[in-house]
């Protein structure tokens, strides 16, 4: 089959270098796992930090992708709930573990230290296994999974988002931050964005945003507060850093913020007199076990929720993809078909 295979991490100059297109042989299946044709996967950030370097315990040579959609090719006696030719996606997170609240040690993302879904197919243990959505194609699908799953932890199980809530959400383009856009919408709550870019911000207007202001103003607190009323009951980012602390300032009393990442860093700033005068609540989560997949796959077949799908590269162009990743381009998923 074909691969692409990262066999080199660090300078991103020449994105060619760092992933070679190469036959491999087709991954041998036991009577735990299902070999899956991939028809369509998505690109996360995870899989660039990988390729950049930034991320702990990489082993060399590796195909990456963490999701897919795909049609089941061959299975293993035990995965009797599946059919050979079921179109399924997969849910990345494995070994989540015992705890509701906190992955365990266990714990890993498919497509490291696993091969993952950056070739023509893919094996993977039939309980990580799913029916695609009826309602999507195979493009749109491969975006959910990891995406999905972090974006519905944090919205529903940590700040337990309503109909009612108004939601800032930083940095809209990215993969998460778009479908948790979606899923906000989806309810019926009014969402605000933030993004560097006016193209991402007038996107987001016309897929139903109520307001947006880039963060690369000075005064975009000030002028989000203004459009917002004063009242933002839950912010949703992943950037960190010291604007962390304009969040507590945003939030109505009573508020919520989501972390799922620190892409800019520490916040070194925050200012506790109003955390605790305003009875707020800050989250910390990632990823999701698999009661909350199960529970997302539902939400999205309920409401007939469409992912916002940025782009498709075809694997023999796997480097273009990943430089626009890298470039910040992207509005959406990122799709690679094999």
């Amino acid at each position: 089959m074909k691969a692409a295979v990262l066999v080199r991490t660090g300078s991103t100059d020449d994105l060619k270098k760092n992933y070679i297109l190469e036959e491999v042989p087709l991954p041998e299946i036991n009577e735990n796992e299902v070999l899956i044709q991939v028809k369509a996967a998505s690109l996360n950030h995870r899989d660039l930090w990988i390729t950049n370097g930034k991320y702990s315990k990489i082993k060399l040579p590796v195909i990456l992708g963490s999701d897919c959609s795909g049609i089941v090719y061959a299975k293993g006696k035990n995965a009797d709930k599946i059919k050979e030719g079921d179109e399924v996606i997969i849910n990345p997170g494995i070994n989540w573990g015992n705890n509701e609240e906190f992955q365990g040690r266990d714990f890993s993302i498919f497509g490291m230290p696993e091969n993952g879904t950056l070739a023509e197919f893919v094996k993977v243990r039939f309980e990580y296994i799913y029916k695609k959505p009826e309602h999507l194609n195979f493009s749109e699908a491969s975006a959910i999974p990891l995406a999905g799953v972090t974006a519905y932890r944090g919205l529903f199980v940590k700040a337990g988002i309503t109909e009612n809530d108004r939601i800032l959400i930083t940095g809209i383009g990215g993969g998460v931050a778009c479908t948790a856009f979606k899923f906000a919408l989806g309810i019926g709550a009014k969402v605000f964005i933030t993004s560097s870019d006016e193209r991402k911000i007038n996107k987001a207007l016309n897929l139903g945003a109520l307001s947006g202001v880039n963060y690369k103003n000075e005064n975009w607190a000030e002028d989000l507060a203004d459009k917002s009323q004063k009242s933002i009951d839950i912010v949703f980012d992943s950037a960190g850093g010291f604007d962390f602390s304009k969040f507590i300032q945003l939030c109505s009393n009573g508020g919520r913020i989501v972390s799922y990442g620190a892409s800019i860093g520490d916040s070194g700033n925050i200012n506790l007199h109003k955390l605790y005068w305003k009875q707020l609540k800050i989250f910390g989560t990632t990823m999701g076990s698999q009661n909350d997949f199960m529970r997302m796959l539902g939400f999205v077949n309920e409401f007939k929720i469409k992912p916002v799908v940025d782009s498709e590269f075809v694997l023999d162009d796997i480097h273009k993809a990943f430089q626009r990743m890298s470039n910040s381009e992207q509005f959406g998923k990122i799709i690679v078909l094999p």
